[in-house]
C-alpha cells in the first residue's frame, strides 16, 4: 500500500483528479507497475494484462506526468495505432485527462482535417497520435522537418502491439522509428501495450529492437477465469429451433422463419448492447442483412449497425458513436476493427459466428465484453449444411465447432496465446523502405544505402547477396536509378509508386470503388457492377444508377433485400497447437459445460464418427477404393510443408487430385501402394530433407505481400521457404511417433 500511496503522490494535482472524479478506490497493480519502471529506470516497457485493466492509463499518467513537469521543446509522445478508429477513440480519452492542462494532442491520420496538422506543424508540441501510414508519409514528406519535430521525443507508445508483431506493418513502425532516432540522434523509450501476448520475452525483444535498452515485462497473477461462455449449433437446413433428434420429432415445435441459426442470433443479442463478430467482411455483411431482415419480418425495430474497413469514416464513427451511448442497446456487426481497444462502454453480450481463427482474436473479442465488474459474456453460433448419410469422412466432422472448443480450452488449460512469428527475409517491405528511404534523403551510395537499410532491426537476416539482387533488380526496372557519380536516386517507376497515397501503406489494397447515396458516401467495393445490378454494404443493398469509371464512383439508391459481396483477402495462420487440441476434443469424454444441447449433440456425433474410422489412430485413413484421406493435426505452415512433400513423392504412389480443407485435412486419390507404407516413405522423406528449399520448385513465383511482384523470383522462393514453410514441428512428430511404436 504504502508503494501505492507514494506513486500516487507523483502525480501532478490533474491526474490526481482525474482519479477522483472516475472513483477509483486504489491503484491497480499495473498501473503501479508502470509507474516504476517509467519513473525509477531509463528501459523500455511492455504492458500485457487484461482488456479494461487499465493499461492506457498505467501507462501515460507517469508519461503525462513528465511532460508536465518538464515540457518538450518538441513533439514528446509518438503513440502509433494499427487503426484509426483506436486513435481517435484514444484521443478523446487523452483530451479529458489533459483538459485543465497545457499539454496539447493531436490526432493525425486520412480523416482528419489538414487546419489541426498544420496547427501541429507549426508548433509541434505534447502528443501526436498517428497511424503507421501517416508517418510514413511524414518521413518522406517532411523529412526536413523531423529534427524539429521530434528533436526532444521521449516516449514511444505502440498500441495493440499484439496485432504488429511478426507483421510487415509492425516491422514497417520499427524502421521508421530507427529512421527517426537516426536524424535526432538518440534513441526514446518506448512502451508496448495489449491485453493478448503469446511470448512476452519475443515481443518485449521486438519492441527493444535497435534502441539499446531493456524492456521491462511486469508479471502479474494470473486472474481466475470469470466468463460465461455459450456454444450452440445449427444445420442450416433444418428450420426448426430446437434440432436436436428428441426434439425435432415434436412437429408441435415452432419453425424458424428465415434461418434456425441466424434466428437463434437475433435473440442472444435482441434488447442487448452487443457486437457481432464474423470472420470475414463478407459475412459479416450478409449477418447484418439478415438480422435486419429478421427485426423486419417480427416488426421490431432495426437496431443493427455495422463496422468494418471498407465503410466510409461516417458510418464508421455513426457505429461508434451509438455504441457509446449508455441508453441504446445498439448492436453492431463487426470485424477485426472492433476487435481492439476502441472503448464502447459497457457491453453486455458478445456474439460470434463460427470460431475466430487465434486464441488471441478470441480474447480480444470475449474482452470487449463484462467491463465495470461484470465476467465476459460471449456466445457462439456455429451453422453448416447436414451432412448426407454417404459424405465423404471429413464432411461428417464439425470442424469450426472443434477449433473454437480447443481455443477456449487451450487458453483454460494453459493459459496459451499464440507467439508472434517474426519473417526472416521481409522483401517486400525492404523494397518498400528502400523507396521510402531515397525518397526522403534523396541520392545516396549503394554502399551508405546498404548500410541504412541493412542496419534496420527488421533486416538484419537479410544476406547482403541478397539486398544487392534487390537493389540490380530495381535499377533494371527503374525503380532506382543511377546518377553519373554512381549514387542512387527513385526512378521513374518508382516515382509513380510515391505519387499514390496508397504507397505510405504495407499491407496489400485494392483499386476500390467508392459508392454513393446522393450526397451520402456509403463505402467501397472491389468490383464496379453495371448500372441496373445490385449488391450488398452497410448492411444493406443497392442499385447501381450511374457509374463515373474515370473517378472510380458508383451512384446507387437503397432497396429491399439481401444479397453477398465480396472482397479480396487472406485469413490467418492456425497454430500447430489448436490442431492438436482439437484431436483432444475428439478423442476425450469431456462434457464442457459452455456447449448448448444441439452442440453437445454434434460434438457426440463427431467423437463416434472419429472413433469409429480411425482417423485419431491413423494419419491416413482409407475412404474406399483409390479414396484416402490425411487427418495430421498440424498448423498452418507444418501442413502446407507436409502437402508439398506428399506432392513431391505423388508419382512413387500414383498419387493425384490432392485438395485440402483449410489445414484439417487432405484428400486425395492413391493407385499405388498402401497407407503405410506412404506415411513411412513421408516419414523417411523429410528425416532426410535438411532444408525447406527443396520442396519450393524454380518455376514457383510465391506472392503474398504487397510489393512482392517487384521482388525477384529467387528471393520470393528463398522467403517462401523460411518464413511459410515449417520442418521443425513434423521433425519432432516424426520422432514422437517413433517413441510411441
Amino acid at each position: 500500500m504504502a508503494r501505492a500511496e507514494y506513486i500516487f503522490d507523483r502525480f501532478p494535482s490533474f491526474i490526481k483528479e482525474f482519479i477522483y472524479s472516475h472513483s477509483w478506490e486504489a491503484l491497480r497493480d499495473v498501473q503501479i507497475a508502470a509507474a516504476e519502471t517509467l519513473f525509477e529506470s531509463e528501459n523500455n516497457l511492455l504492458l500485457t494484462s487484461s482488456t479494461a485493466s487499465g493499461k492506457t492509463e498505467a501507462a501515460f499518467f507517469p508519461i503525462l506526468t513528465e511532460l508536465y513537469e518538464n515540457s518538450p521543446t518538441s513533439i514528446g509522445v509518438l503513440y502509433v495505432a494499427p487503426l484509426k478508429s483506436l486513435i481517435n477513440d484514444q484521443f478523446y480519452r487523452i483530451e479529458e485527462l489533459l483538459d485543465e492542462t497545457e499539454i496539447k494532442v493531436t490526432h493525425w491520420h486520412g480523416d482528419v482535417a489538414q487546419s489541426k496538422k498544420r496547427k501541429l506543424l507549426d508548433h509541434p508540441e505534447g502528443i501526436l497520435q498517428i497511424t503507421p501510414e501517416s508517418l510514413e508519409a511524414m518521413l518522406i514528406n517532411r523529412h526536413n522537418d523531423i529534427k524539429r519535430l521530434f528533436g526532444d521525443l521521449r516516449y514511444v507508445v505502440l498500441d495493440e502491439v499484439h496485432t504488429l508483431t511478426g507483421t510487415d506493418r509492425g516491422n514497417q513502425i520499427i524502421c521508421q522509428l530507427r529512421r527517426i532516432e537516426q536524424v535526432i540522434g538518440r534513441s526514446p523509450r518506448r512502451v508496448g501495450l495489449s491485453a493478448t501476448v503469446g511470448s512476452p520475452e519475443a515481443v518485449a525483444k521486438w519492441l527493444s529492437d535497435g534502441t539499446g535498452r531493456l524492456t521491462d515485462v511486469p508479471i502479474f497473477d494470473n486472474e481466475k477465469i470469470r466468463w460465461r461462455l455459450g456454444m450452440e449449433h445449427f444445420y442450416i437446413q433444418n428450420a426448426s429451433f430446437e434440432q436436436t433428434p428428441e426434439k425435432n420429432s415434436d412437429r408441435s415445435k415452432p419453425k424458424a422463419t428465415l434461418d434456425a441459426g441466424y434466428e437463434y442470433a437475433y435473440d442472444c443479442v435482441k434488447g442487448q448492447k452487443s457486437l457481432v463478430f464474423s470472420n470475414s467482411r463478407e459475412e459479416t455483411e450478409y449477418v447484418c442483412a439478415t438480422l435486419r431482415q429478421i427485426a423486419k419480418k417480427r416488426g421490431e425495430r432495426d437496431i443493427f449497425l455495422i463496422h468494418h474497413g471498407n465503410l466510409s469514416a461516417a458510418l464508421r464513427e455513426e457505429a461508434e458513436r451509438k455504441m457509446k451511448d449508455e441508453e441504446t442497446h445498439a448492436v453492431t456487426c463487426a470485424t477485426v476493427t472492433m476487435e481492439l481497444g476502441v472503448d464502447i462502454g459497457r457491453l453486455e453480450r458478445i456474439l460470434q459466428i463460427d470460431s475466430p481463427h487465434s486464441v488471441s482474436a478470441f480474447l480480444q473479442r470475449l474482452g470487449r465484453s463484462g467491463r465495470r465488474g461484470q465476467p465476459p459474456e460471449m456466445m457462439f453460433v456455429f451453422r453448416e449444411e447436414e451432412p448426407l448419410p454417404n459424405a465423404p469422412l471429413p464432411e461428417l466432422i464439425p470442424w469450426s465447432l472443434l477449433q473454437a472448443i480447443a481455443i477456449v480450452q487451450l487458453y483454460i488449460e494453459q493459459r496459451f496465446i499464440e507467439p508472434p512469428r517474426t519473417p526472416k527475409e521481409p522483401y517486400s517491405l525492404l523494397f518498400h523502405q528502400t523507396l521510402s528511404m531515397l525518397a526522403s534523403t534523396g541520392e545516396l551510395s549503394t554502399k551508405a544505402l546498404a548500410e541504412r537499410m541493412l542496419s534496420l532491426p527488421p533486416f538484419l537476416n537479410v544476406p547482403k547477396e541478397a539486398y544487392k539482387a534487390l537493389l540490380v533488380s530495381m535499377l533494371n526496372n527503374d525503380f532506382l536509378e543511377m546518377t553519373e557519380e554512381k549514387g542512387l536516386i527513385v526512378g521513374l517507376a518508382g516515382e509513380r509508386l510515391l505519387q499514390s497515397f496508397k504507397f505510405y501503406a504495407v499491407f496489400s489494397d485494392s483499386e476500390d470503388y467508392t459508392v454513393r447515396c446522393e450526397s451520402e458516401e456509403i463505402g467501397t467495393i472491389t468490383t464496379a457492377p453495371p448500372v441496373g445490378d445490385r449488391f450488398a454494404l452497410a448492411g444493406r443493398v443497392w442499385e447501381v444508377l450511374e457509374l463515373d469509371m474515370p473517378h472510380k464512383l458508383i451512384f446507387v439508391k437503397g432497396v429491399e433485400g439481401k444479397m453477398e459481396v465480396s472482397w479480396p483477402g487472406k485469413y490467418g495462420e492456425i497454430h500447430t497447437k489448436i490442431l492438436e487440441r482439437m484431436k483432444r476434443v475428439l478423442e476425450e469424454n469431456t462434457v464442457y459445460p459452455y456447449l448448448k444441447e444441439n452442440a453437445r449433440y454434434r460434438l457426440e456425433k463427431a467423437r463416434h464418427t472419429a472413433r469409429n474410422t480411425g482417423m485419431l489412430e491413423h494419419t491416413t485413413v482409407h475412404l474406399g477404393g483409390f479414396n484416402y484421406c490425411m487427418f495430421p493435426w498440424l498448423g498452418t505452415r507444418s501442413f502446407r510443408t507436409l502437402k508439398r512433400m506428399l506432392s513431391m513423392i505423388a508419382p512413387e504412389f500414383a498419387i493425384s487430385g490432392i485438395e485440402s480443407g483449410g489445414s484439417c485435412y487432405i484428400t486425395f486419390r492413391m493407385e499405388k501402394g498402401s497407407a503405410d507404407a506412404l506415411e513411412h516413405r513421408l516419414a523417411s522423406a523429410f528425416s532426410s530433407l535438411q532444408s525447406t528449399d527443396m520442396l519450393v520448385s524454380q518455376k514457383e513465383l510465391p506472392v503474398f505481400e504487397k510489393y512482392d511482384e517487384y521482388v525477384p523470383a529467387e528471393l520470393l522462393r528463398s522467403a517462401f521457404a523460411r518464413d511459410r514453410l515449417d520442418l521443425c514441428e513434423i521433425k519432432a512428430r516424426i520422432d514422437e511417433n517413433k517413441r510411441k511404436s
